[in-house]
């Protein structure tokens, strides 16, 4: 039997800017991407902290660097420029392999990588 686990999140950063035309997901710095370990195309949930919205969608590589978070799509009508949100991958595991897993989380001031 697997289990759904949280594999990774970023963790209070700031949306950028939004784009309502374009075809859905959110675009994430690279850098914050690599350093969560989450894939271009990834399935990922975002939590809006200031409004309590929540949504399901995939991430895509922004500019290396730019500190971009930017909702797109249909998305972009349930979050502002300015609000603090969460970015999380869940991950299926068995009931051994859960055993010593510890998600990564990077937090979005300093972008620090801890292993919870």
């Amino acid at each position: 039997m697997l289990r759904t686990f949280c594999h990774s999140k970023i963790h209070r950063v700031a949306i950028t800017s939004v784009n309502l035309e374009y075809q859905g997901s959110i675009t994430v710095d690279s850098d914050l991407l690599e350093k969560a370990d989450i894939k271009p195309y990834e399935q990922v949930h975002v939590f809006d902290i200031n409004n309590g919205n929540r949504f399901i969608t995939y991430a895509i590589e922004g500019e290396k660097g730019s500190k971009v978070i930017q909702i797109n799509g249909a998305a972009a009508r349930l979050c502002s420029v300015g609000d603090l949100i969460i970015i999380v991958s869940y991950c299926q595991l068995s009931l051994e392999e859960s055993q010593n897993f510890k998600p990564k989380v990077v937090y979005g001031d300093s972008q620090e990588v801890k292993n919870k």
